[in-house]
This record gives structure tokens, C-alpha cells and sequence, in this order.
């Protein structure tokens, strides 16, 4: 039974991915409720029947005093059977019919709603570009991912669990005084006013608060990560006291943003209980006054006594859930700041698959600023021949990080264009290119899994053999078998951490090393490839380099000189533009800018007087 309603609604079914998401909150919910429509009607219809059969149990307690009347040797000829009619249902058919509601919340859309919102906004945002991401933290982003679902379900179960139900047992609990008499209905017509005068002061007021809250505590949950994923930065400058100060502002803040949000709650509880006062005094009094003149039974007092009371008890809980629906709804809005935001670069709507033959790549007036007047490219003009080994040389900030995250297009260009074997890249889909090129960051940061995960990430259908062999090749295979982590996995079975913080940066960069030769793409960039290796290591892995570069198309990164001398051309970068193109020998022997970094080279680096 439980499988069946939880497979009502498959979480993961297929739809049509748009670049720009809804930013109203209403719509947002609608397009993610598209799966659930059917599920949502019959919810609803169930949470009216659910509260039909309060009221209507309200009303026949009623009855049963009247019925007390009958003299009690008489009451179980004259209405036994109707009394027992009414016990088979509130023994059989009202568990039935609660355990049917109860079912449709709790298993088919509390478990599967936030699942499709959180699997929807995930894929999304792993869509937005790297400079997305730059512009945010990690943590913020990762707890908005998390908190918007359940957020998202919360508010999804208040509508059927509270506000339909209380809505139908409003109406009941008005069509059951009208028939006891019309006039009882007067105090609960002042009471609801009053009552609906109060949701809306607080509903107005917990909206935004909600949201500044929610908010404050997504910017500490990114304060508190980034210390933790830099653990080794705080430790390194013993800033342990200065991270707890940077944390505790953010502390305060949503400390203070969720007081303001809990004197609403107060204010809202005292006038709440003053009101359902109003209401028990006035339609109690009131069933009593027509006793009294003859006009109402016993029964319709005690009616009119119990559904206040329930009445009273429910008003607290319906107002709660109105203010966790108002306040999840907050939640909803802080993290839709991030999760519906449009995905700005794109395939193109006629976009193919890159296909490359030689490996030629044609930069044309390529500018490229970061939406700065300044830094990045200016108007870059080169070509570099298929199979060609390119060195790239040029001080810090002079563009050269810029020009390969435009190569893999993280970035589209100000101005002008980049062609792949004739194929403007924004015209080829992104997952094709980024296929066709092997990347070696100076960074070599990997996924916080095993080492063959971080491998085969290169070529995740790779053989067990071709594993082994690109991490031969990597001078990686030795070191790896000996590795074991706390849980007892050894070997590539091991995890590395987050980030590979468990290995050395030489054993990083060697495993990284290993993915890019596994993926075997025919344009290789490396960014200072070799930077973290001792020199022992860094010889024998300039061997597989070398064997990694026959055939490919490459552009290397390097303020290690000696690493591009043997290059076939070297492009010095200065001030965004190209300012010198040639063989080392030939830079050497002009005099220019490569000459002056080769001459003051200390230990293969670009000097600092050079940078300066």
C-alpha cells in the first residue's frame, strides 16, 4: 500500500528544460506542481471530506443529547440501530477515509514534491556558468538547494493539511449553527472578521521577516563553509579568533533577524487568544440565551459549545500554519534568488556537436573584460595550426587564465570569436567541446570520492586496464596502492577528501594528470601542469607530457620557463594583447619582454622585478 501511493508520482519524470525559470513565487510553484496536479485535486477534495466529517460529528454529539431525552429503557428500541449505523462509521469508514488523506500527504507528495524540486533545481543550477558560481558561495548555494524544497513541501502540505481543511470546516461549522439557529452564526461572522483581520497583519508582517531570516541564515551557513572548505588557510595563519569574529556577525545577524520574526509570533498568540474568547462567549452565551427563552435544546448548546471549542483549539494551529506557510514561503523566495535564476550562456538553438579533424583553433579579435573597462583580453588575433605546441607566457593578470576559460567557453567573449577547425564554438553545443579538450589546472583540486571515481572521471566507460595504464603513465599507480583512508578502503578504492586535501599536492596533481591522459581529448591546455611536482617526479612526468602532447593541439601556461622552451611557438601576453609570437630561441634573440622574464628568472620563475 505504501509503494503504491509513493509511486504515484515518479519525482524524476522527464520535462522540458527552460533557460529562465519563473520569478514570481506563485508560477515557480505551479511549474514544478505540473506531476502533481491529479494527486493535488484529490488531496484537496479528501481534506473537505476529512473536515465534513468533524462538523458532522459536532453535530450528531448534539443529536445524541436530544436524543437523552427518550426515556432509557425506550432509547435503544427508538434509536439503536441509527446509533450503531453511526459507530460502524466512526469505527470503519472515518479511519478509512483519514488514513486515505493522511496517505496522499505524508506518502505520495511530502516525499516526492521537495524530491523533484531539489533533482529540477540541482540540474539547473549545475547548467549555470562557472562565473556564476564565482560570484556566490558554495554553502549558500548547496543550503538553498536543500532548505527551498522542503520549504516548497511544507507549503504544499499546509494547503491541504490547514487552509482547506480549515476552510471546509468553517463552512461546515456555519452551515451547522444556521440550521441550529441563523442567528448563532452572527458571533461567528464578527469572530472570523476580527480573525481573518489578524492573518492579515501577521501574514504581511512574517512574509518579509521570514525571508530576512531565512537569508541571514543561508549567508552564515556560507560563512561557516568557507572556513570550513579553507580549514587548512585558518590553520596555516592562526585565525582561528578572526574566523570566529567574521562568523559571529553572521551569527548575530540571523540571531536578530529571527527575534523580530518571533515578536510577530507573541503579539499574534496574545490577540489570538483574547479573540477566541470573543467567540466562545458569544456563541455559547448566545446558544444558552436561546435556551433560555425556549428557543434552541440542550442539544443545540452543546453543539454550539464543543464546535467553539474545537473552534478554539483549532484557531492556534491554523494560525501557526498559515505563518509556517507564509514563512516557508520565504524560505521558497530567499532561495529562488539562486535557484531561478535565467541560465545566461547557453547552447545555441541550432547548437551541434563539435567535430574536430585537425584540431585548429582561430582566435579573431578576441576581447574579453569581465564586464570591466579593464584586465582580461583586447583584441586578440592568432592562430595556432593543428598539432601545434603553443607555450603561453605573460605576468599576472595578463590574460592568459582568461583566454583558456574562453577556449572552454566558461565565458562567452565581449567581442569576437573563437573557431575550432572552422566551428565558432557559441555554435557547438558546450558538452561537446568541453569533451574534446584535456584540461591540467595548476589547481588540482578533485572530487571528495575515490581515487578511481576521480579517474575514471576522464572516461567513466574506460576499461580497469586503461585506468591502471594512465595512471602508470602519471607516475601515480605505486603511490596509490598504498593508500587506505579511516573507514579501511586502500588502494583506488580510497577517498581522497574533499578537495584531495588527503593527498599531497604532488599526489593531486598526478591523479588529475592520470583523468586528462584517460580522456585522451585532441586539444590539450595545461596551466602550469607541473607545479606541484618535486623535480624527481616533474622529469619523469614531463616524459609522459610530451607522449601526451603527439598529435594534439596544445596551449600550455607556464611561469616555468624551462617547462615551454621546446614548444613550437610561445605567445607572450602583456596588458591583454599579444605582444610577442615565436620560437624560444627567437623571443631570446629579440630582446623584447620573454627575454627580460628568461634573464631574471630566478629557479625557472618569473621574477618579481618583471612582475613589478
Amino acid at each position: 500500500m505504501f509503494k503504491y501511493f509513493e509511486s504515484l508520482v515518479d519525482p524524476y519524470t522527464s520535462y522540458t528544460e527552460i533557460d529562465t525559470p519563473p520569478t514570481r513565487i506563485w508560477p515557480f510553484l505551479l511549474d514544478y506542481s505540473q506531476p502533481f496536479k491529479r494527486v493535488f485535486l484529490l488531496a484537496a477534495i479528501m481534506s473537505v471530506i476529512v473536515a465534513s466529517i468533524e462538523v458532522g460529528l459536532i453535530y450528531y454529539m448534539g443529536r445524541v443529547v436530544d436524543l437523552l431525552g427518550t426515556a432509557p429503557g425506550d432509547f435503544w428500541a427508538a434509536h439503536g440501530t441509527e446509533v450503531g449505523l453511526v459507530a460502524v462509521f466512526v469505527l470503519v469508514a472515518r479511519p478509512m477515509l483519514q488514513g486515505l488523506d493522511v496517505l496522499l500527504l505524508n506518502n505520495a507528495i511530502l516525499p516526492n514534491f521537495p524530491t523533484l524540486i531539489r533533482w529540477r533545481s540541482h540540474k539547473h543550477v549545475l547548467r549555470q556558468s562557472v562565473g556564476w558560481f564565482e560570484n556566490d558561495f558554495a554553502g549558500r548555494i548547496a543550503n538553498r538547494i536543500m532548505q527551498t524544497p522542503r520549504s516548497a513541501g511544507e507549503v504544499i502540505f499546509q494547503v491541504f493539511d490547514a487552509i482547506s481543511f480549515s476552510l471546509a470546516y468553517l463552512v461546515g461549522a456555519a452551515v451547522l449553527l444556521i440550521v441550529a439557529d441563523v442567528r448563532l452564526l452572527l458571533p461567528l461572522v464578527i469572530w472570523f472578521a476580527l480573525y481573518a483581520m489578524l492573518v492579515v497583519w501577521t501574514v504581511r508582517r512574517i512574509g518579509p521577516a521570514s525571508k530576512a531570516s531565512s537569508d541571514a541564515r543561508s549567508q552564515l551557513t556560507g560563512k561557516i563553509v568557507d572556513a570550513y572548505t579553507n580549514i587548512h588557510s585558518v590553520k596555516m595563519f592562526a585565525h582561528h579568533e578572526r574566523e570566529l569574529d567574521y562568523a559571529k556577525d553572521a551569527i548575530q545577524h540571523t540571531r536578530t533577524t529571527f527575534i523580530r520574526e518571533m515578536r510577530l509570533f507573541t503579539i499574534m498568540d496574545v490577540i489570538l487568544v483574547f479573540l477566541n474568547g470573543l467567540l466562545i462567549v458569544g456563541v455559547v452565551g448566545w446558544a444558552i440565551l436561546l435556551w433560555t427563552q425556549g428557543a434552541a435544546s440542550v442539544g443545540v448548546v452543546a453543539a454550539a459549545t464543543a464546535l467553539t471549542l474545537r473552534l478554539n483549539a483549532m484557531t492556534g494551529w491554523i494560525m501557526w500554519a498559515l505563518t509556517s506557510f507564509f514563512q516557508e514561503l520565504g524560505v521558497v523566495s530567499e532561495g529562488m534568488e539562486t535557484i531561478a535564476q535565467p541560465i545566461t550562456l547557453v547552447d545555441s538553438k541550432d547548437a551541434k556537436p563539435l567535430q574536430i579533424g585537425t584540431g585548429e583553433i582561430a582566435l579573431h579579435n578576441l576581447t574579453h573584460h569581465y564586464g570591466r573597462d579593464s584586465g582580461g583580453l583586447d583584441g586578440i588575433n592568432v592562430t595556432i595550426r593543428p598539432g601545434e605546441k603553443v607555450g603561453l607566457v605573460g605576468r599576472s593578470g595578463a590574460g592568459k587564465s582568461t583566454l583558456v576559460k574562453l577556449l572552454l567557453r566558461f565565458y562567452d567573449p565581449d567581442s569576437g570569436r573563437i573557431e575550432m577547425d572552422g566551428q565558432e564554438i557559441t555554435t557547438v553545443t558546450q558538452d561537446s567541446l568541453r569533451l574534446n579538450i584535456g584540461m591540467v589546472q595548476q589547481d588540482s583540486s578533485l572530487l571528495h570520492r575515490s581515487v578511481r571515481e576521480n579517474i575514471l572521471y576522464g572516461r567513466p566507460d574506460a576499461t580497469e586496464e586503461q585506468m591502471i595504464e594512465a595512471a602508470n603513465q602519471a607516475q601515480a599507480h605505486e603511490f596509490i596502492l598504498d593508500l587506505a583512508d579511516p573507514q579501511g578502503r586502500s588502494g583506488y578504492e580510497a577517498q581522497v577528501g574533499e578537495r584531495g586535501v588527503k593527498l599531497s599536492g604532488g599526489q593531486r596533481q598526478r591523479v588529475t594528470l592520470a583523468r586528462v591522459i584517460l580522456k585522451n581529448a585532441p586539444i590539450l591546455l595545461l596551466d602550469e601542469a607541473t607545479s606541484a611536482l618535486d623535480s624527481e617526479v616533474e622529469a619523469a612526468i614531463q616524459d609522459t607530457l610530451y607522449k601526451m602532447m603527439e598529435g594534439k593541439t596544445v596551449i600550455a601556461i607556464a611561469h616555468r620557463l624551462s617547462t615551454i622552451a621546446e614548444m613550437d611557438r610561445i605567445l607572450v601576453l602583456d596588458g591583454g594583447k599579444i605582444v610577442e609570437d615565436g620560437h624560444h630561441d627567437a623571443l631570446l634573440a629579440q630582446g623584447g619582454l620573454y627575454s627580460e622574464f628568461w634573464a631574471r628568472q630566478s629557479g625557472g620563475f618569473i621574477g618579481s622585478e618583471a612582475a613589478e
